[in-house]
């Protein structure tokens, strides 16, 4: 399994790979566990960067909503994209909605991340939505805008 930089078996109480300034037992690891849920769309945004760089597949498909890829074709996917990729910081650029009380939110986001020793980046702003429309759902990943 490939960890993001500077992260090894005992992760908990490292620096969260998300880059809140908190560590990861205290930031995203509760959300992984299922021991809470993430209360704004920018939240989710970074624990799914975290789960990313710990391979917490079935988190990362537990908050995507996905229909047209059978779950068995997405874990693959996922598995192999976490082996792959190494990432290396992520920098929230913009938020827009996606408060405790929204139905919805964009997070615009650049990821640092390596593959087969290149370094690269990628922007992206992303559609977050409550599960259901419900304002006590839980938030969703939609899609890339």
């Amino acid at each position: 399994m490939v960890r993001a930089a500077g992260f090894g078996a005992s992760k908990s109480r490292e620096p969260c790979p998300c880059l809140s300034g908190m560590s990861y037992d205290s930031c995203c690891e509760p959300l992984h566990r299922g021991e809470r849920w993430a209360m704004t769309a920018e939240q989710l945004m970074r624990s799914r960067y975290s789960a990313f760089a710990f391979a917490e597949v079935d988190y990362l498909i537990e908050t995507h909503p996905d229909t047209a890829t059978s779950f068995a074709q997405r874990r693959k996917e996922l598995r192999k994209n976490c082996h792959d990729v190494r990432w290396l910081a992520l920098k929230i650029k913009a938020v827009e909605a996606g408060e405790v009380d929204d139905l919805q939110g964009t997070v615009t986001f650049e990821a640092t991340f390596g593959v087969a020793g290149q370094r690269n980046v990628m922007t992206e702003t992303s559609l977050f939505q409550r599960r259901d429309g419900d304002r006590k759902g839980k938030w969703l990943y939609i899609k890339p805008l």
